[in-house]
């Protein structure tokens, strides 16, 4: 667990030393983050091979224009063979969810995959 600033919470409990801890840590320092979440076990996607919990989601100041909201999945490797497959096929269907929703919706969230905070930005800009 973390103290943390740009959160929702006032500290940050990360389900994995590492790979979490480093993302929160980063996010804090990161000027382009404005606030962020640790998902609740509880934020569940439904998917075809049972429910999903995605790891966080984070408003960034793109450049001044108007605040962009992330859903974002942070595992050790971006790589898909490295991930049991059970749960690579329910990230991907995780993918699907949030590029549905995003059909009717100005501007969407977007949900990316990123092992580390610099990761994130670069799909950011």
């Amino acid at each position: 667990m973390i103290e943390a600033q740009k959160s929702v919470y006032t500290h940050v409990i990360y389900d994995s030393a590492g790979v979490e801890q480093n993302f929160a840590l980063d996010l804090e320092k990161n000027e382009k983050i404005k606030i962020y979440a640790k998902l609740p076990s509880w934020f569940k996607v439904p998917t075809p091979l049972g429910t999903y919990n995605p790891d966080w989601a984070i408003v960034v100041d793109d450049e001044g224009e108007e605040k962009l909201f992330f859903v974002v999945e942070t595992k050790s490797s971006t790589w898909w063979d490295d991930l049991r497959h059970q749960e690579g096929a329910k990230i991907k269907c995780g993918e699907q969810h949030f590029a549905a929703l995003a059909a009717d919706i100005e501007k969407p969230a977007e949900y990316i995959k990123a092992k580390d905070v610099d990761g994130f930005m670069s799909y950011v800009g």
